[in-house]
Protein backbone atom coordinates (compact mmCIF):
# COMPACT_ATOMS: atom_id res chain seq x y z
CA UNK A 1 0.00 0.00 0.00
CA UNK A 2 2.54 2.48 0.99
CA UNK A 3 4.38 1.60 -2.73
CA UNK A 4 1.13 2.35 -4.40
CA UNK A 5 0.69 5.50 -2.45
CA UNK A 6 4.28 6.72 -3.15
CA UNK A 7 3.54 5.64 -6.66
CA UNK A 8 0.39 7.58 -6.90
CA UNK A 9 2.12 10.64 -5.13
CA UNK A 10 5.23 10.43 -7.32
CA UNK A 11 2.40 10.73 -10.72
CA UNK A 12 0.55 13.18 -9.12
CA UNK A 13 3.90 15.24 -8.42
CA UNK A 14 5.11 14.78 -11.90
CA UNK A 15 1.71 15.99 -13.21
CA UNK A 16 1.88 19.68 -11.04
CA UNK A 17 5.77 19.91 -12.20
CA UNK A 18 4.46 19.61 -15.82
CA UNK A 19 1.28 21.24 -15.65
CA UNK A 20 3.47 24.19 -13.92
CA UNK A 21 6.55 23.49 -16.65
CA UNK A 22 3.37 24.06 -19.55
CA UNK A 23 2.35 27.22 -18.13
CA UNK A 24 6.30 28.82 -17.72
CA UNK A 25 6.27 27.53 -21.21
CA UNK A 26 2.59 29.15 -22.17
CA UNK A 27 3.82 32.45 -20.55
CA UNK A 28 7.17 32.49 -22.43
CA UNK A 29 5.73 32.32 -25.54
CA UNK A 30 3.48 35.90 -24.92
CA UNK A 31 5.00 39.05 -24.08
CA UNK A 32 3.15 40.82 -21.42
CA UNK A 33 2.11 44.47 -21.99
CA UNK A 34 0.50 47.09 -19.04
CA UNK A 35 -2.20 49.61 -20.33
CA UNK A 36 -2.60 51.74 -17.08
CA UNK A 37 -5.29 54.32 -17.86
CA UNK A 38 -8.63 55.48 -15.50
CA UNK A 39 -11.90 53.56 -16.12
CA UNK A 40 -13.87 54.96 -13.54
CA UNK A 41 -13.52 58.23 -11.99
CA UNK A 42 -13.35 61.49 -13.60
CA UNK A 43 -11.11 60.76 -16.43
CA UNK A 44 -12.80 57.57 -17.40
CA UNK A 45 -14.69 59.71 -19.81
CA UNK A 46 -11.11 60.20 -21.76
CA UNK A 47 -9.13 57.38 -21.17
CA UNK A 48 -11.30 54.39 -21.67
CA UNK A 49 -10.97 54.70 -24.97
CA UNK A 50 -7.27 54.28 -25.02
CA UNK A 51 -7.49 51.01 -23.22
CA UNK A 52 -9.40 50.10 -26.26
CA UNK A 53 -8.08 51.14 -28.87
CA UNK A 54 -4.44 49.71 -27.43
CA UNK A 55 -6.74 46.36 -27.10
CA UNK A 56 -7.25 46.69 -30.60
CA UNK A 57 -3.71 47.78 -31.70
CA UNK A 58 -2.37 44.61 -29.91
CA UNK A 59 -5.16 42.19 -31.41
CA UNK A 60 -3.70 43.75 -34.76
CA UNK A 61 -0.38 42.86 -34.13
CA UNK A 62 -1.15 39.96 -33.32
CA UNK A 63 -3.04 38.17 -35.66
CA UNK A 64 0.25 39.43 -38.12
CA UNK A 65 2.20 36.93 -35.89
CA UNK A 66 3.02 39.02 -32.98
CA UNK A 67 6.44 40.68 -31.91
CA UNK A 68 9.55 38.16 -32.09
CA UNK A 69 7.30 35.19 -32.56
CA UNK A 70 5.38 35.92 -29.88
CA UNK A 71 1.96 37.14 -29.32
CA UNK A 72 1.40 40.44 -26.83
CA UNK A 73 -0.58 39.66 -24.03
CA UNK A 74 -2.55 43.19 -22.45
CA UNK A 75 -2.56 43.45 -18.73
CA UNK A 76 -4.82 46.40 -17.96
CA UNK A 77 -5.33 47.79 -14.84
CA UNK A 78 -7.58 50.90 -13.90
CA UNK A 79 -5.96 53.25 -11.11
CA UNK A 80 -9.67 55.17 -11.23
CA UNK A 81 -8.59 58.42 -11.57
CA UNK A 82 -6.73 58.24 -8.03
CA UNK A 83 -3.13 59.85 -8.84
CA UNK A 84 -1.17 58.11 -5.95
CA UNK A 85 -2.93 55.02 -7.00
CA UNK A 86 -1.01 55.23 -10.79
CA UNK A 87 1.81 54.80 -8.91
CA UNK A 88 0.89 51.82 -7.11
CA UNK A 89 -0.12 50.50 -10.06
CA UNK A 90 2.61 51.33 -12.27
CA UNK A 91 5.04 49.36 -9.76
CA UNK A 92 2.78 46.34 -9.99
CA UNK A 93 3.11 46.53 -13.53
CA UNK A 94 6.74 46.58 -13.36
CA UNK A 95 7.46 44.16 -10.69
CA UNK A 96 4.10 41.68 -10.39
CA UNK A 97 2.72 41.44 -13.88
CA UNK A 98 6.59 42.07 -15.49
CA UNK A 99 5.00 43.53 -18.30
CA UNK A 100 8.17 44.62 -20.92
CA UNK A 101 6.60 48.31 -21.44
CA UNK A 102 3.48 50.26 -20.05
CA UNK A 103 0.68 52.52 -22.33
CA UNK A 104 -0.87 54.97 -20.28
CA UNK A 105 -1.75 57.89 -18.36
CA UNK A 106 -3.81 61.00 -19.55
CA UNK A 107 -3.28 63.64 -16.94
CA UNK A 108 0.20 65.26 -15.97
CA UNK A 109 -0.51 64.58 -12.52
CA UNK A 110 -0.90 61.11 -13.36
CA UNK A 111 2.11 60.69 -15.36
CA UNK A 112 4.28 62.98 -12.57
CA UNK A 113 3.06 60.26 -10.10
CA UNK A 114 4.45 57.34 -11.93
CA UNK A 115 7.44 58.97 -13.76
CA UNK A 116 9.43 57.91 -10.43
CA UNK A 117 8.90 54.26 -10.46
CA UNK A 118 9.57 54.10 -14.06
CA UNK A 119 13.07 55.43 -13.53
CA UNK A 120 13.97 53.64 -10.24
CA UNK A 121 12.67 50.62 -12.15
CA UNK A 122 14.19 51.03 -15.23
CA UNK A 123 10.73 50.58 -16.86
CA UNK A 124 9.12 51.84 -20.22
CA UNK A 125 6.35 54.38 -20.58
CA UNK A 126 4.61 55.50 -23.63
CA UNK A 127 2.70 58.95 -22.77
CA UNK A 128 0.02 59.74 -25.89
CA UNK A 129 -1.60 62.76 -24.73
CA UNK A 130 -0.33 66.54 -25.30
CA UNK A 131 1.28 68.03 -22.17
CA UNK A 132 2.93 71.36 -20.60
CA UNK A 133 6.47 69.57 -21.62
CA UNK A 134 8.96 70.97 -19.38
CA UNK A 135 10.13 67.17 -18.71
CA UNK A 136 12.30 64.70 -20.48
CA UNK A 137 13.22 61.17 -19.11
CA UNK A 138 14.89 58.11 -20.61
CA UNK A 139 12.18 55.95 -19.23
CA UNK A 140 9.29 57.69 -21.24
CA UNK A 141 8.70 58.20 -24.79
CA UNK A 142 6.06 61.13 -25.42
CA UNK A 143 3.74 60.03 -28.15
CA UNK A 144 1.58 63.43 -27.47
CA UNK A 145 2.24 67.24 -28.62
CA UNK A 146 4.66 69.17 -26.58
CA UNK A 147 3.47 73.13 -26.62
CA UNK A 148 5.32 74.29 -29.34
CA UNK A 149 3.06 71.44 -31.15
CA UNK A 150 -1.10 72.52 -29.97
CA UNK A 151 -1.02 75.61 -27.48
CA UNK A 152 1.48 78.04 -29.01
CA UNK A 153 -0.28 76.98 -32.48
CA UNK A 154 -3.27 77.36 -31.42
CA UNK A 155 -3.01 81.25 -29.44
CA UNK A 156 -0.98 82.19 -32.67
CA UNK A 157 -4.29 81.57 -34.67
CA UNK A 158 -6.52 82.80 -32.49
CA UNK A 159 -4.35 86.54 -33.00
CA UNK A 160 -4.49 86.02 -36.74
CA UNK A 161 -7.09 87.42 -38.93
CA UNK A 162 -8.62 84.07 -39.87
CA UNK A 163 -9.00 83.43 -35.97
CA UNK A 164 -10.20 86.39 -35.42
CA UNK A 165 -7.51 88.80 -34.08
CA UNK A 166 -8.07 88.08 -30.70
CA UNK A 167 -6.57 90.93 -28.18
CA UNK A 168 -7.73 89.66 -25.25
CA UNK A 169 -7.45 85.95 -23.69
CA UNK A 170 -9.41 83.83 -20.63
CA UNK A 171 -7.14 81.06 -19.32
CA UNK A 172 -9.81 79.01 -18.45
CA UNK A 173 -8.11 75.03 -17.12
CA UNK A 174 -8.17 72.34 -14.32
CA UNK A 175 -6.38 72.84 -11.32
CA UNK A 176 -3.04 70.85 -11.91
CA UNK A 177 0.22 70.73 -13.52
CA UNK A 178 -0.92 70.83 -17.14
CA UNK A 179 -2.78 73.55 -17.11
CA UNK A 180 -0.72 75.94 -14.91
CA UNK A 181 2.18 75.19 -16.47
CA UNK A 182 0.84 75.50 -19.81
CA UNK A 183 -0.46 79.00 -19.10
CA UNK A 184 2.35 80.35 -17.76
CA UNK A 185 3.93 79.33 -21.05
CA UNK A 186 1.18 80.63 -22.89
CA UNK A 187 0.69 84.20 -20.50
CA UNK A 188 5.26 84.86 -21.14
CA UNK A 189 4.38 83.94 -24.50
CA UNK A 190 1.67 86.77 -24.91
CA UNK A 191 3.85 89.16 -23.59
CA UNK A 192 6.41 88.60 -26.21
CA UNK A 193 3.80 89.61 -28.61
CA UNK A 194 2.77 92.98 -26.74
CA UNK A 195 -0.35 91.65 -24.73
CA UNK A 196 -0.43 92.70 -20.70
CA UNK A 197 -1.32 91.35 -17.84
CA UNK A 198 -4.86 93.53 -17.66
CA UNK A 199 -5.64 91.04 -20.84
CA UNK A 200 -5.03 87.91 -19.72
CA UNK A 201 -7.31 86.13 -17.41
CA UNK A 202 -6.56 83.01 -15.54
CA UNK A 203 -9.44 80.81 -13.77
CA UNK A 204 -8.78 76.94 -12.68
CA UNK A 205 -11.62 74.84 -11.13
CA UNK A 206 -11.04 71.28 -9.17
CA UNK A 207 -11.39 67.79 -11.15
CA UNK A 208 -14.73 67.01 -11.77
CA UNK A 209 -16.57 70.61 -11.34
CA UNK A 210 -19.65 71.18 -13.19
CA UNK A 211 -21.28 74.84 -11.97
CA UNK A 212 -19.62 76.73 -14.84
CA UNK A 213 -22.67 79.41 -14.48
CA UNK A 214 -20.89 82.54 -13.21
CA UNK A 215 -17.32 81.63 -14.98
CA UNK A 216 -19.11 81.96 -18.33
CA UNK A 217 -21.00 84.78 -16.80
CA UNK A 218 -17.62 86.36 -16.21
CA UNK A 219 -16.06 85.08 -19.56
CA UNK A 220 -18.93 87.50 -21.04
CA UNK A 221 -17.94 89.91 -19.32
CA UNK A 222 -14.26 90.24 -19.70
CA UNK A 223 -15.27 89.84 -23.28
CA UNK A 224 -16.48 93.33 -23.38
CA UNK A 225 -13.21 94.65 -23.12
CA UNK A 226 -12.49 93.85 -26.20
CA UNK A 227 -11.77 90.69 -29.16
CA UNK A 228 -11.55 87.89 -26.41
CA UNK A 229 -10.53 84.21 -27.05
CA UNK A 230 -11.16 81.44 -24.59
CA UNK A 231 -8.49 78.82 -24.18
CA UNK A 232 -9.51 75.62 -22.63
CA UNK A 233 -7.37 73.42 -20.16
CA UNK A 234 -10.46 71.64 -18.64
CA UNK A 235 -9.87 68.04 -18.39
CA UNK A 236 -12.10 65.05 -18.04
CA UNK A 237 -16.15 65.32 -17.71
CA UNK A 238 -15.67 68.92 -16.52
CA UNK A 239 -15.62 69.45 -20.47
CA UNK A 240 -19.58 68.30 -20.85
CA UNK A 241 -21.39 70.46 -18.50
CA UNK A 242 -18.85 74.14 -19.41
CA UNK A 243 -19.90 73.58 -23.28
CA UNK A 244 -23.32 73.02 -22.00
CA UNK A 245 -23.42 76.50 -20.17
CA UNK A 246 -21.61 78.01 -22.89
CA UNK A 247 -24.73 77.42 -24.90
CA UNK A 248 -27.43 78.15 -22.01
CA UNK A 249 -25.97 81.55 -22.15
CA UNK A 250 -26.02 81.94 -25.61
CA UNK A 251 -21.67 82.44 -25.73
CA UNK A 252 -21.62 82.02 -29.91
CA UNK A 253 -17.75 81.72 -31.34
CA UNK A 254 -18.60 84.14 -33.46
CA UNK A 255 -18.35 86.68 -30.79
CA UNK A 256 -16.08 84.27 -28.17
CA UNK A 257 -14.62 81.79 -29.98
CA UNK A 258 -13.14 78.49 -27.22
CA UNK A 259 -10.03 76.92 -28.52
CA UNK A 260 -9.59 73.56 -26.45
CA UNK A 261 -6.74 71.39 -26.04
CA UNK A 262 -8.48 68.24 -24.18
CA UNK A 263 -11.74 67.88 -26.10
CA UNK A 264 -11.84 65.91 -28.86
CA UNK A 265 -14.28 64.08 -30.65
CA UNK A 266 -15.05 61.54 -27.81
CA UNK A 267 -15.23 64.29 -25.70
CA UNK A 268 -18.27 65.51 -27.85
CA UNK A 269 -20.53 62.59 -28.02
CA UNK A 270 -22.21 63.64 -24.75
CA UNK A 271 -22.84 67.28 -26.07
CA UNK A 272 -25.27 68.96 -28.77
CA UNK A 273 -23.00 70.49 -30.25
CA UNK A 274 -25.33 72.32 -32.99
CA UNK A 275 -24.42 75.73 -30.20
CA UNK A 276 -20.92 75.30 -30.51
CA UNK A 277 -20.19 75.22 -34.00
CA UNK A 278 -17.14 77.07 -35.23
CA UNK A 279 -15.47 76.69 -31.82
CA UNK A 280 -12.67 75.25 -31.95
CA UNK A 281 -9.54 72.62 -31.12
CA UNK A 282 -6.18 72.17 -31.36
CA UNK A 283 -4.83 68.51 -32.29
CA UNK A 284 -2.14 67.14 -34.13
CA UNK A 285 -5.20 64.15 -35.57
CA UNK A 286 -8.95 64.69 -36.11
CA UNK A 287 -11.25 61.82 -37.06
CA UNK A 288 -12.27 63.82 -40.34
CA UNK A 289 -8.63 63.88 -41.84
CA UNK A 290 -8.90 62.82 -45.41
CA UNK A 291 -6.47 60.19 -46.40
CA UNK A 292 -6.53 56.15 -47.42
CA UNK A 293 -4.48 55.38 -44.04
CA UNK A 294 -7.09 57.23 -41.77
CA UNK A 295 -10.36 55.62 -43.53
CA UNK A 296 -8.60 52.31 -42.89
CA UNK A 297 -7.94 53.54 -39.01
CA UNK A 298 -11.27 54.37 -38.64
CA UNK A 299 -13.19 51.75 -40.01
CA UNK A 300 -10.89 49.26 -37.81
CA UNK A 301 -11.83 51.00 -34.78
CA UNK A 302 -15.50 51.04 -35.53
CA UNK A 303 -15.12 47.07 -36.76
CA UNK A 304 -13.56 46.84 -33.36
CA UNK A 305 -16.21 48.65 -31.47
CA UNK A 306 -19.21 46.63 -32.47
CA UNK A 307 -17.43 43.47 -32.32
CA UNK A 308 -16.39 43.58 -29.05
CA UNK A 309 -19.96 45.50 -27.78
CA UNK A 310 -17.79 48.50 -27.00
CA UNK A 311 -20.48 51.53 -25.25
CA UNK A 312 -21.99 53.79 -27.58
CA UNK A 313 -20.41 51.50 -30.38
CA UNK A 314 -22.62 52.54 -33.27
CA UNK A 315 -21.45 56.44 -32.72
CA UNK A 316 -17.45 55.12 -32.04
CA UNK A 317 -15.19 58.01 -32.83
CA UNK A 318 -11.74 58.17 -32.64
CA UNK A 319 -9.23 61.04 -31.87
CA UNK A 320 -5.85 62.48 -31.39
CA UNK A 321 -4.86 60.40 -27.91
CA UNK A 322 -5.94 57.23 -29.81
CA UNK A 323 -3.97 57.67 -32.37
CA UNK A 324 -1.33 58.34 -30.62
CA UNK A 325 -1.58 54.93 -28.65
CA UNK A 326 -1.65 52.83 -31.71
CA UNK A 327 1.41 54.68 -33.18
CA UNK A 328 2.94 54.17 -30.18
CA UNK A 329 2.31 50.68 -29.27
CA UNK A 330 3.42 49.93 -33.46
CA UNK A 331 6.41 52.16 -33.09
CA UNK A 332 7.29 49.90 -29.88
CA UNK A 333 7.09 47.02 -31.34
CA UNK A 334 8.85 47.74 -34.38
CA UNK A 335 11.98 48.72 -32.20
CA UNK A 336 11.43 45.30 -30.19
CA UNK A 337 11.70 43.56 -33.64
CA UNK A 338 15.09 45.93 -34.38
CA UNK A 339 16.38 44.85 -30.96
CA UNK A 340 15.73 41.10 -31.13
CA UNK A 341 15.06 41.72 -27.31
CA UNK A 342 12.04 43.57 -24.72
CA UNK A 343 15.19 44.41 -23.20
CA UNK A 344 14.25 48.15 -21.90
CA UNK A 345 18.36 49.62 -22.65
CA UNK A 346 18.12 47.92 -25.82
CA UNK A 347 14.49 49.12 -27.03
CA UNK A 348 15.46 52.64 -25.46
CA UNK A 349 18.56 52.83 -28.28
CA UNK A 350 16.27 51.32 -30.75
CA UNK A 351 13.32 53.58 -30.85
CA UNK A 352 15.82 56.82 -31.78
CA UNK A 353 14.68 57.54 -35.51
CA UNK A 354 12.05 55.33 -35.75
CA UNK A 355 9.11 56.24 -38.11
CA UNK A 356 5.25 55.11 -38.66
CA UNK A 357 2.89 56.22 -41.09
CA UNK A 358 0.20 57.60 -39.35
CA UNK A 359 -3.64 58.17 -39.56
CA UNK A 360 -3.20 61.83 -39.92
CA UNK A 361 -1.41 61.23 -43.22
CA UNK A 362 2.62 62.00 -42.11
CA UNK A 363 5.18 59.65 -41.42
CA UNK A 364 5.83 60.39 -38.37
CA UNK A 365 9.21 60.24 -36.25
CA UNK A 366 10.54 59.82 -32.84
CA UNK A 367 13.23 62.18 -32.15
CA UNK A 368 16.83 60.37 -31.38
CA UNK A 369 17.56 62.52 -28.76
CA UNK A 370 14.64 64.06 -26.87
CA UNK A 371 12.23 61.20 -27.14
CA UNK A 372 8.93 63.13 -28.54
CA UNK A 373 7.18 62.40 -31.49
CA UNK A 374 7.64 64.85 -34.95
CA UNK A 375 4.12 65.94 -35.38
CA UNK A 376 2.12 68.10 -37.68
CA UNK A 377 -0.48 70.49 -36.16
CA UNK A 378 -3.82 71.10 -36.65
CA UNK A 379 -6.72 73.50 -36.04
CA UNK A 380 -10.14 72.12 -36.47
CA UNK A 381 -13.92 73.67 -35.95
CA UNK A 382 -16.56 71.70 -34.66
CA UNK A 383 -19.02 70.89 -36.70
CA UNK A 384 -22.57 70.07 -36.09
CA UNK A 385 -22.39 66.49 -36.08
CA UNK A 386 -19.51 66.03 -33.61
CA UNK A 387 -16.89 66.31 -36.26
CA UNK A 388 -13.99 68.73 -36.91
CA UNK A 389 -13.76 70.00 -39.72
CA UNK A 390 -9.36 71.28 -40.47
CA UNK A 391 -9.49 74.73 -40.75
CA UNK A 392 -5.73 75.03 -40.45
CA UNK A 393 -2.50 72.66 -40.32
CA UNK A 394 1.28 73.04 -40.74
CA UNK A 395 2.65 71.24 -43.95
CA UNK A 396 5.35 68.93 -42.03
CA UNK A 397 5.37 67.18 -38.71
CA UNK A 398 7.25 70.21 -36.11
CA UNK A 399 10.41 68.91 -33.86
CA UNK A 400 9.12 69.32 -30.45
CA UNK A 401 10.49 71.46 -28.18
CA UNK A 402 10.11 70.22 -24.65
CA UNK A 403 11.83 72.77 -23.22
CA UNK A 404 9.94 76.03 -23.95
CA UNK A 405 11.67 79.03 -24.78
CA UNK A 406 9.46 81.16 -23.21
CA UNK A 407 10.75 79.83 -19.78
CA UNK A 408 13.37 81.51 -18.42
CA UNK A 409 16.70 79.62 -17.91
CA UNK A 410 15.45 76.73 -20.60
CA UNK A 411 18.12 77.90 -23.06
CA UNK A 412 20.35 76.24 -20.56
CA UNK A 413 18.62 72.79 -20.72
CA UNK A 414 20.26 70.13 -22.39
CA UNK A 415 17.68 68.75 -25.67
CA UNK A 416 18.49 64.58 -24.25
CA UNK A 417 17.41 62.63 -21.49
CA UNK A 418 19.30 63.05 -18.46
CA UNK A 419 20.47 59.48 -18.35
CA UNK A 420 22.44 58.05 -20.98
CA UNK A 421 20.39 55.47 -23.30
CA UNK A 422 23.04 53.82 -24.46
Amino acid sequence: MQRRSFIKAFALSATVVSMGLAFQAQAADTIKVGIMHSLSGTMAISETPLKDVAQMTIDEINAKGGVLGKKLEPVVVDPASNWPLFAEKARQLLTQDKVAVVFGCWTSVSRKSVLPVFEELNGLLFYPVQYEGEEMSPNVFYTGAAPNQQAIPAVEYLMSEDGGSAKRFFLLGTDYVYPRTTNKILRAFLHSKGVQDKDIEEVYTPFGYSDYQTIVSNIKKFSAGGKTAVVSTINGDSNVPFYKELANQGVKATDVPVVAFSVGEEELRGIDTKPLVGDLAAWNYFQSVDNPTNKAFVSQWKAYAKAHNLPNANTAVTNDPMEATYVGIHMWAQAVEKAGTTDVDKVRAAMAGQTYKAPDGYTLTMDATNHHLHKPVMIGEIQSNGQFNVVWQTDKPIRAQPWSPYIAGNDKKPDYPVKSAQ
